[in-house]
């Protein structure tokens, strides 16, 4: 009788899920399609190097495809965003710990972070130009200098959250500094590290395609460049819809997933 409960309790549940995937699914397609026929529609009325169609951009990528540089300057593009996003994330979580457990160090410190915030992506990528020269490290640092601080802002704010009668307990118990970080403050920041590192993440692939432009021989904000000054609009086209594609897949096929599956005991608190 019981298994008769269950099963009649579960597919209720599959099929609610399913159609709740099919809606939002057929949401994005209308959006798409939308934009589309918009596309399509103003690619009509104005010369094609201004505007090239969908079609026009299509062929363009299917050449780009072709030359057999199309994976390798997507895959370095890819490996220096991951790069520098990473360092970012070894560095800002930590500090940003810190910050949120030590008040006033934090308060000392703030001024810092906030002149940092205000410097665009550009002026790092000149200096890092200067630093670097044409080379992986510029792209991965004016990456890192983009991410850090979003990362560690929000890191902080979650260790100021930390409930300070919990602290005063573990230190009742004789715990040291090291274990009250990785017991008390990690697992409550780990929310707020998901949400800064999917924001930094596509502030990553934003700025790197900046600094590529500026400092690089290869890689996708090169080829933008290059796409650009020889006026093929239809190409720069066909990357720009590229980027734009991978960075949906990785946000709503990595990170967002992997964000739900660490955190779906909030949902059934």
């Amino acid at each position: 009788m019981s298994s008769v409960s269950t099963a009649s309790s579960v597919f209720p549940a599959r099929f609610g899920r399913l159609t709740r995937f099919a809606r939002v699914a057929g949401q994005r397609l209308s959006l798409l399609a939308i934009f589309l026929i918009l596309w399509w529609v103003a690619a009509q009325r104005v010369p094609a190097f201004i505007l090239p169609g969908p079609g026009k951009t299509w062929n363009a990528l299917l050449d780009l495809i072709a030359t057999g540089t199309f994976a390798e300057d997507l895959g370095i593009t890819l490996y220096r965003v991951v790069a520098g996003f990473l360092l970012a994330a070894l560095v800002g979580t930590p500090l940003g710990i810190l910050l949120g457990a030590n008040r006033r160090l934090g308060s000392f410190c703030e001024p810092v972070l906030s002149v940092v915030n205000t410097v665009s992506a550009a002026i790092w990528a000149i200096f890092a130009l200067i630093w670097f020269g044409i080379s992986n490290g510029t792209t991965i640092f004016v990456v890192f200098m983009e991410a850090m601080p979003l990362i560690l802002t929000n890191v902080w704010q979650g260790a100021q959250s930390v409930n300070a009668e919990y602290v005063e307990l573990a230190r009742s118990f004789q715990m040291s500094r090291s274990k009250v970080m990785t017991k008390i403050y990690l697992p409550t920041v780990l929310p707020y590290f998901f949400s800064g590192a999917r924001l930094a993440f596509g502030f990553g692939w934003r700025v790197s395609l900046v600094a590529e432009t500026i400092g690089s021989s290869n890689g996708v904000g090169y080829r933008l460049r290059q796409a650009a000054d020889l006026v093929q609009t239809d190409q720069v086209f066909a990357w720009t819809l590229t980027m734009v594609v991978l960075m949906v897949v990785l946000e709503y096929g990595i990170l967002k997933p992997l964000e739900n599956h660490l955190f779906r005991w909030k949902k059934r608190a």
